[in-house]
């Protein structure tokens, strides 16, 4: 996907794949009811090109996973890394005909197979079992350019960071400055922020960060604890995110929504800034698995910004990451995502231009309805839209009626970036992080909710906002009630309601 900031500013699994496939439902009632097909975008590497992919089971049982590793090994592949929980492996293979012949050879277990992205692997696992030992010569899109287009962070002056609190007008529209009379949120409360990592050493974020908890997700989809495969290398985006979050309440920089709760690092982003669906399956479970209550997704995952259910690879890896999604939801997780920064309207969107956006050039296709964004479209995420300080919709914001749950301030925002620095930030990457550290103040002061009640109340709380609020200028016009709408979902979301 590409990181969303342009600065311009389930239950576990143990049944069917059929029955899984319907945390997915409603996504392919438009292709069932006869709308034009997806156009498809073939992923053909030669025979010696190594490519990555998610293979489905079935069932989800270590046996099933078992067989489904031997099948990929007598494919000619290599098992990354499995998730036995949901029935996920993700391997890597330099065959052509990995595809065919990985559901021949495990005819009875596997259900699915798809490639995670168009370019070669260039984190590619190693060993004897990898016939294509270390390094890489695949071909680099990504390297040195900026994430998703992003123009510079706006910097602030360090002469002034002894007062920026008081810009904060982010915080003041969501109420997290009286939210924070009654808590700044709970030292037991954990949020996994999957991004490009957080920088450890920032004065904001450096008592709050849960360094046993974070991990590097972008070696191939495997976590990785290695010392500092967390820490931010190439972006500043997961750091910013993390101020607006949880930046301590210490007197100096900035505060965040929730100042006293625990951030984990959780990469999976990486030096070339793209988020493949390895690393966000990897993110996901990670979080269930390390006790997480919030997690923040501030991206789209590449190399589609809209992934078909009527593609076989497309579809099988959107079933894979929402099986990923369930799990850690079942396991106590909830999940914000960021809405996209494409200015579309989610609901009646038929083109995208820019995918796949890891291939020399991309490939204009026709989408329907059975093609979403992911993980912001997966159902029980929560995803946001962004605000201006005025209340107006982000003229880059992503809308749509049924699709955005709650807004938040993404416009200039003013938080952490790294070597102790300040700056601002445009984009629904930015509003997402507000909803996810109301999230955390949420479940500090109920800490018995569940992630569906969670959004249920956090749904509740937001303030209605009706479409007679300023509009954005030249845009599609804002449709709906007070109560639910376009633009703004149930509302501008509310940290002191989420609080009491």
């Amino acid at each position: 996907m590409r990181l969303l900031n342009r600065n311009l500013s389930l239950r576990p699994l143990v049944c069917t794949v059929a029955a899984l496939g319907m945390i997915l439902a409603g996504t392919a009632s438009a292709t069932a009811a006869g709308t034009d097909a997806s156009t498809p975008v073939p992923i053909t590497p030669p025979d010696g090109t190594v490519m990555s992919y998610v293979v489905n089971t079935g069932q989800a049982n270590p046996g099933q996973t078992r067989k489904a590793e031997k099948a990929v090994a007598d494919a000619g592949g290599v098992v990354v890394q499995s998730w036995p929980e949901i029935g996920v492996l993700i391997a890597q293979s330099d065959r052509a005909a990995f595809r065919d012949s990985v559901k021949a050879a495990g005819r009875n277990v596997i259900a699915s197979v798809g490639a995670t992205r168009s370019a070669e692997v260039k984190d590619k696992v190693t060993g004897p079992q990898a016939p294509w030992g270390p390094g890489s010569s695949g071909w680099n899109q990504g390297k040195n350019k900026p994430v998703n287009g992003d123009e510079p962070t706006t910097p602030v002056p360090a002469d002034s960071t002894d007062a920026l609190e008081a810009q904060q007008w982010d915080m003041t529209m969501i109420h997290a400055d009286q939210a924070a009379q009654v808590t700044d949120g709970s030292r037991n409360v954990l949020v996994g922020v999957l991004d490009s990592g957080i920088d450890p050493t920032h004065p904001d974020l450096q008592a709050n960060i849960d360094t046993a908890d974070s991990v590097n997700c972008t070696a191939g989809g495997r976590p990785d604890q290695t010392a500092g495969g967390w820490y931010p290398t190439t972006s500043d985006h997961g750091t910013h995110v993390a101020g607006t979050i949880a930046a301590a309440r210490n007197g100096v920089g900035i505060v965040g929504v929730a100042p006293n709760v625990r951030l984990a690092s959780v990469k999976v982003v990486n030096d070339d800034g793209f988020i493949y669906p390895e690393y966000a399956i990897c993110g996901f479970m990670w979080a269930a698995d390390h006790g997480m209550d919030v997690t923040n997704n501030s991206y789209y995952i590449d190399p589609f910004e809209f992934w078909c259910d009527d593609q076989p690879d497309q579809a099988a890896v959107r079933e894979a990451v929402a099986r990923a999604v369930n799990w850690s939801s079942e396991k106590g997780v909830v999940s914000a995502a960021a809405a996209g920064n494409s200015g579309l309207d989610l609901t009646v969107n038929t083109t995208d231009e820019g995918s796949p956006d890891d291939a020399p050039a991309p490939t204009p296709r026709t989408i329907n309805q059975g093609c979403k964004d992911i993980p912001a479209q997966v159902p029980g995420v929560v995803t946001v839209s962004s605000l201006t300080q005025t209340g107006q919709l982000s003229y880059f914001s992503n809308r749509g009626l049924g699709e955005i749950d709650v807004a938040a301030p993404g416009s200039r925002i003013l938080s952490t970036i790294p070597g102790g620095k300040y700056g601002l930030k445009s984009g629904t990457s930015m509003a997402s992080p507000h909803v996810a550290g109301v999230l955390a103040l949420m479940k500090s002061a109920h800490p018995e909710l569940t992630p569906a009640q969670l959004v249920e109340k956090l749904r509740a709380d937001a303030t209605p906002t009706p479409c007679s609020a300023p509009q954005l200028d030249n845009g599609p016009a804002c449709v709906g009630t007070p109560a639910l709408n376009s633009y703004y979902g149930s509302g501008i979301v509310n940290a002191l309601k989420a609080v009491q």
